[in-house]
């Protein structure tokens, strides 16, 4: 069993990593503390599951909760320090299955995982996982697809990377650095004409018109963003 904990708080991952290998001896535990990182765990490493924390330094944690289940089912449990009825609400309407609070015991927090597991057992990624990014664009993260209005568009893998990445964060600007680290490499995190020259190929393949982009935006300076197209 593969167990990811996005919590940025080292003393509570120690503790659930050794309140499950005492339960389960075979499990995996990974852990990251910054929120977006997380989501990419989540689709590259395919955790059995999910633990998050309330708050952290990089996103909403409902926000992540939503934006895990656009992709996958795993069982997801949120840690907080204190919860209201309506913040669990609100996080169980986002798609998180379970809350424990901090600081939990290790009987009420092995409890849970077990009562969790036993009844979304054989849940897990969605077989197509499919996004929706507007009324055009559609990713098929298990295929590694990319449709635009229904059409399959053919992209390099370092397309399909940049412009996945991009997507991850939509509405945020990434700069030029970020990206080549990301989808290149640390060793070409300099080279801001590999970023350029591979935006450009992506607004020819996507965009209505390239030279007046509705997706990938430049951030002049600084780097680029991606954000849903607002079609009449």
């Amino acid at each position: 069993m593969k167990v990811l904990v996005i919590e940025d708080t080292q003393q509570v991952v120690r503790d659930i990593s050794f309140c499950l290998q005492v339960r389960y001896p075979e499990v995996t535990v990974a852990s990251v503390a910054e929120g977006l990182k997380g989501i990419e765990m989540v689709e590259t490493e395919s955790p059995d599951l999910v633990m998050v924390a309330s708050s952290l330094l990089d996103i909403d944690t409902l926000d992540l909760v939503s934006r895990i289940r656009e992709f996958c089912d795993v069982p997801l449990i949120i840690l907080c320090e204190a919860a209201t009825d309506m913040d669990r609400a609100r996080g169980l309407e986002a798609g998180a299955d379970e809350y424990v609070t901090k600081p939990f015991s290790p009987i009420e927090l092995l409890a849970r995982v077990r009562a969790l597991l036993r009844r979304t057992q054989g849940v897990g990624f969605k077989l197509e996982r499919l996004v929706s990014i507007g009324s055009e664009l559609t990713i098929n993260f298990a295929t590694r697809e990319v449709f635009l209005s229904g059409k399959h568009v053919k992209l390099t893998p370092i397309e399909y990377q940049l412009l996945t990445h991009l997507v991850r964060n939509e509405g945020r600007v990434l700069t030029h650095g970020a990206l080549l680290e990301k989808v290149w490499g640390s060793e070409y995190a300099t080279d801001y004409s590999f970023v350029k020259k591979y935006i450009y190929r992506l607004r020819f393949k996507l965009e209505h018109d390239a030279s007046k982009p509705q997706m990938l935006l430049t951030e002049r300076g600084i780097g680029y963003r991606f954000v849903r197209p607002v079609r009449p």
